[in-house]
């Protein structure tokens, strides 16, 4: 089990670098497939729909690029990748650039962590905490 968890992570990983050196050399259609066969093989992971996301803030196409940020915050919201161009692209001003993975990510911005706690009726809501150091 660790070792398919390790591979997945790997292969995520170069997902997120392949990706920037497609969109570097303009190869937006090959970064499309890409995401998408990565999309069907990982459908729990916030990477790819936060590359596809960057992917259609390239384009211009906002509305789809927030969607896309919004799901992989959803998938995980201690993704920062993912919060990280909420912030900066949901404003009608660019305010920084994009984030592919964590490494893009600025050392100063806060990191949460997040668990299910349940009430007396059995609702379980998502709480986060801000991480410290």
């Amino acid at each position: 089990m660790k070792q398919h968890v390790e591979e997945d992570e790997n292969e995520l990983s170069a997902l997120c670098d392949s990706v920037r050196q497609l969109t570097c050399e303009g190869e937006y259609p090959d970064c499309e497939k890409l995401i998408a066969d990565a999309m069907g093989r990982h459908p729990h992971a916030p990477q790819p729909h936060n590359l596809m996301g960057i992917l259609y803030e390239m384009r211009d196409d906002r509305a789809s690029a927030m969607k896309h940020f919004r799901a992989a915050w959803s998938l995980d919201p201690t993704y920062l990748p993912a919060r990280h161009n909420l912030n900066c692209f949901a404003s009608f001003s660019r305010v920084g650039n994009y984030a592919f993975s964590e490494d893009d990510c600025p050392a100063n911005e806060e990191k949460y962590t997040s668990k299910i706690e349940y009430d007396d009726h059995g609702v379980g809501r998502l709480r986060g905490e801000k991480v410290e150091g």
